[in-house]
């Protein structure tokens, strides 16, 4: 089974249609030649005065101050273009954040801020007190990740990221059991470490082995727990060439089938997921996610040749 011409042509016209500036120049630099420049620009809207990024960037949080998760939002959207300009104004602002030591707990920055309870937000976006919280690896590892690709290695902010990554690994090496979203943070910063150039640094090849291995006990295998807020093989296998494909990769194409038969009366695909609160924000962040959903499911379907004809924008 393939996406169709006339499906991919559905999509794109809901994505000009719906979708904010920022996920239609993704769109554009992804499936139609875009300028990484257009999505770049796009992004610096979210950037405020202290080099963080705010302004529902993570449009499950409206909080329009900096904050640890919708900087590390920035960062995968930086990772996902290619983006290894270190002097660029964007990366020198997110370094500056990062290099504050604000929104931290030790060594550890804060995935909830007080703040959050002041905007519309999700209900897992919400501080149940005045004190902010912080969990070990997201965002932490995320960001940490990008300090490593772009911090100058003379500097305080490069040895201190150093020294997190260090602590994170041999935290996941001795209590390798994490959640979904923790375990994507972890393989995340495996990644940068790679492109940093530091493999040697750390034990990589088992560290890896025990990502992998987790991914694997993670993923459901029930197709029908895809319909709700579940691990599916696309967390993780991105492409053919990634090593569990050889292991899941009948899973993989099952779920390449359920993508191309999922998608709604609109053309797209729905979340998977609701708020309690702020309904009226709510429709519109449902918006921007199903943006981004399609987003992803679109290039996941071309990675894997599962697109019949594309046509060129």
């Amino acid at each position: 089974m393939k996406l169709t011409g006339e499906a991919f042509e559905s999509i794109r016209r809901w994505i000009y249609r719906n979708a904010r500036p920022l996920d239609l120049a993704r769109w554009r630099y992804h499936l139609e030649g875009g300028a990484r420049s257009e999505v770049l620009l796009a992004l610096s809207a979210y950037q405020n005065v202290d080099g963080g990024m705010g302004h529902a960037l993570e449009a499950d949080a409206w909080n329009p101050h900096s904050t640890p998760i919708q900087t590390s939002t920035a960062v995968a959207i930086l990772r996902e273009v290619g983006m290894r300009e270190t002097t660029h104004p964007l990366v020198q602002g997110l370094l500056r954040y990062l290099d504050s030591g604000a929104d931290m707990a030790g060594d550890r920055w804060y995935n909830i801020v007080p703040s959050n309870n002041d905007f519309p937000h999700a209900p897992w976006w919400h501080a149940a007190s005045e004190s902010s919280s912080h969990s070990e690896f997201n965002p932490t590892a995320i960001l940490v990740g990008f300090i490593l690709e772009h911090a100058e290695h003379a500097s305080q902010l490069y040895r201190r990221g150093l020294g997190i990554a260090r602590e994170l690994t041999e935290h996941f090496e001795a209590e390798p059991h994490l959640s979904m979203h923790s375990l994507l943070c972890m393989v995340d910063l495996l990644e940068a470490i790679t492109r940093a150039g530091l493999r040697q640094a750390f034990d990589h090849n088992r560290l890896l082995q025990l990502a992998h291995s987790q991914a694997c006990d993670m993923i459901r295998r029930d197709a029908q727990d895809w319909a709700g807020y579940a691990c599916r093989p696309s967390h993780f296998v991105k492409s053919p060439q990634h090593p569990l494909y050889g292991a899941l990769g009948d899973l993989v194409e099952r779920e390449l089938d359920d993508i191309i038969a999922g998608r709604n009366a609109e053309g797209i695909w729905d979340i998977t997921w609701h708020w309690d609160a702020f309904p009226v924000a709510f429709a519109i962040s449902e918006r921007w996610w199903q943006a981004d959903i399609a987003i992803a499911r679109v290039r996941y379907l071309e990675a894997f040749g599962r697109i019949e004809h594309r046509p060129q924008g």
